[in-house]
């Protein structure tokens, strides 16, 4: 393939990660086909997040898959009977942690991208400043992709499908300053857990504070809109 016509799947929620992941595949060359999710998740308005990420970034598509994580629950992301912690709690993985959500994500992106003959997928999994998740670590990620390059046509006929994880060992304060110098319009990311129906953060969760840290650290002014503001 030539630079032009290299394809990458990319996973994008919304957030601010995401959308950093999305703005390094554009700066390597990829063409880029957005894979968001709606699985039930406490926040919708974060697809509406991403959607306007998409557009200002002239991504080759994007799709918008449903899926049904809430007839599972397990997560206060998922189930509105579990109330999202305010409180910083390093003990163990928290309950906002949605069970299998990236091993299902990375599942359905694989599916698109030996459709498409892409040759990578970009997820903007954070192994630095993130809540402890067990799926966002290198050794999931390594165990991923050689299941996925073992179980697909691609994979097996020399077509290997890389799972690209540019923010990885980022702090979120480099991971800020990676997209500012990209161009990437924080105001347009929406990472809250329980954001209200105007897209506005709650500015107390684990997210929020762990986004509002990165950009003070960044020493960029945080942009984002607040139900408090």
């Amino acid at each position: 393939m030539t630079q032009a016509q290299k394809r990458a799947v990319v996973l994008l929620s919304g957030g601010l990660d995401s959308a950093t992941a999305l703005a390094i595949a554009k700066s390597e060359g990829y063409s880029c086909h957005v894979l968001s999710f709606d699985y039930g998740q406490r926040s919708l308005t974060e697809l509406n997040a991403a959607r306007q990420i998409a557009a200002s970034l002239d991504v080759a598509e994007h799709r918008v898959l449903r899926l049904h994580l809430e007839d599972f629950g397990g997560s206060a992301l998922t189930d509105k009977s579990i109330d999202v912690p305010e409180d910083a709690d390093d003990d163990g993985i928290p309950v906002t942690y949605v069970p299998a959500r990236n091993t299902v994500f990375l599942s359905l992106a694989l599916g698109w991208a030996e459709v498409l003959h892409a040759e990578a997928i970009f997820i903007g999994v954070n192994a630095v400043d993130y809540s402890g998740y067990p799926d966002c670590r290198p050794e999931f990620i390594e165990a991923f992709e050689k299941m996925a390059n073992l179980a697909t046509k691609n994979g097996v006929s020399g077509e290997p499908i890389r799972i690209a994880t540019p923010l990885i060992d980022l702090t979120k304060a480099e991971i800020i300053q990676a997209g500012m110098a990209l161009g990437v319009d924080y105001s347009a990311t929406l990472s809250c857990y329980q954001a209200d129906e105007e897209g506005r953060a709650c500015g107390h969760c684990d997210s929020c504070r762990l986004r509002a840290k990165g950009f003070e650290d960044a020493g960029v002014p945080d942009p984002t809109r607040y139900v408090e503001a």
